[in-house]
């Protein structure tokens, strides 16, 4: 008996999203099919979740209206998708419309609290057979650097002005207590940098990483010379029309360069989530260019999203759904990793803030306001496929965090003077 490929249930633009709008037939994925369905089952029997089929069945160990319940609308798709791409293909599968979660932030922390065991001992070393490797051009290197920073921070400014707050602070705040507004709280996240990093008036000022622009405006106020770099065309635009609206333009600059290509001395090096889009082979690079853009004795404080040493050990050859379709080319270093690259340049860790609970607070602020802004993406020209990676990269995102499969740190260094 001849099975019918399974179409997705969204109408998919098949240039823009070719790989969501395929769904994998042949022999190749009707028996991946069956492995991603025994494994799917072994998943979800062991989360505090529900997995409703199209006939009304429930799988899952979830058993109260509490647990987050996911609607599977095509289970053959979704399975084909899995039994093919593994987590990328679950992450298409939800941009295709296979499946849908009302609650998908506590779905994936579900998922993330359970990582270690989602998969039966005996099918693990099946892991590699159905893992991709990152194309050439995805790579995080040199030449490639500009391409995979443009392909996500110049997608639109007035796309990220969605859910953005009027700051445009693309990174975590740090809240103080459960009334404070995400503003407040981004401030209260630069101040704290530019208080660690000694950054105060008539200091001079390296930032990695511009941003919209919004930590060198806030240094600049203080009497601090900014000296910002980017790889980003479109925020460079409107980051230096910001400083030059505020009057601080005589006082901070944002410019195109790459972060190995800097020259001058530096009281103090502010870099802000700029160090996933590195590469892990690459930190040695980035910490020697912070030492030596620092004078003798200056501070670098940098924020940095992390994992866990042996996640990343484990996980640091694997091309994923964030890599292809969010950040291609970056990479999360582990704290040691950090630490170790840091000292061997003469930078010494001096303070580490943990701030994970900060980072899921401000994905679902950012999260809400994109779910809220429909209509305006539409009228940008993002589909509903985009709409919905977005929306499935936000909240992705935040059960990382809520979970603590994911971290985010500020991290303190004083340059003792080893690098020349």
């Amino acid at each position: 008996m001849t099975t019918a490929t399974p179409q997705p249930r969204l109408t998919i633009d098949p240039v823009r999203w070719p790989d969501v709008a395929h769904v994998p037939h042949g022999a190749r994925a009707r028996i991946g099919s069956i492995v991603a369905g025994r494994i799917f089952r072994y998943a979800v029997s062991r989360m505090s979740i529900r997995v409703m089929m199209p006939d009304g069945s429930i799988l899952g160990a979830g058993n109260s209206d509490e647990a987050p319940l996911m609607r599977v609308h095509s289970p053959e798709s979704l399975l084909r998708r899995i039994g093919t791409d593994g987590l990328i293909g679950f992450g298409e599968a939800y941009q295709a419309g296979d499946w849908d979660c009302d609650d998908l932030a506590a779905l994936i922390t579900e998922f993330a609290t359970h990582v270690e065991e989602l998969v039966p001992r005996p099918l693990r070393r099946l892991r590699a057979t159905y893992g991709s490797a990152a194309p050439r051009s995805d790579r995080p290197q040199p030449e490639n650097s500009r391409t995979n920073v443009e392909r996500h921070y110049d997608l639109s400014n007035d796309m990220f002005s969605t859910f953005l707050d009027p700051t445009m602070t693309y990174s975590s705040a740090l809240y103080a207590d459960d009334d404070e507004s995400l503003v407040s709280a981004q401030e209260r996240k630069i101040d704290r940098l530019l208080y660690q990093a000694e950054a105060s008036a008539g200091t001079s000022v390296l930032e990695i990483g511009s941003g919209w622009g919004s930590l060198a405006l806030r240094a600049a106020r203080r009497g601090a010379t900014v000296d910002s770099v980017t790889l980003s065309s479109q925020q460079e635009k409107w980051a230096n029309k910001l400083l030059a609206h505020e009057g601080v333009a005589d006082k901070a600059r944002v410019r195109i360069c790459d972060y190995r290509d800097v020259d001058g001395r530096y009281d103090a090096v502010v870099s802000v989530e700029m160090i996933e889009a590195v590469g892990l082979e690459f930190l040695d690079a980035y910490f020697e260019r912070i030492a030596r853009s620092l004078k003798s004795g200056g501070r670098a404080a940098i924020q940095a999203i992390t994992m866990s040493h042996h996640r990343v050990q484990a996980t640091r050859n694997e091309y994923t759904w964030i890599h292809k379709y969010i950040f291609p080319g970056g990479a999360l270093p582990s704290i040691e990793m950090l630490r170790t690259s840091a000292a061997r340049v003469g930078l010494e860790l001096i303070d580490d803030l943990a701030m994970g609970d900060s980072y899921a607070r401000t994905l679902d602020a950012w999260a809400n306001e994109f779910d809220r802004h429909t209509t305006q993406l539409d009228r940008l020209g993002f589909d509903e496929t985009f709409r919905r990676m977005w929306h499935f990269y936000l909240r992705y995102s935040q059960g990382g965090f809520t979970s603590g499969y994911l971290n985010v740190h500020q991290l303190t260094f004083v340059n003792n003077g080893m690098a020349a």
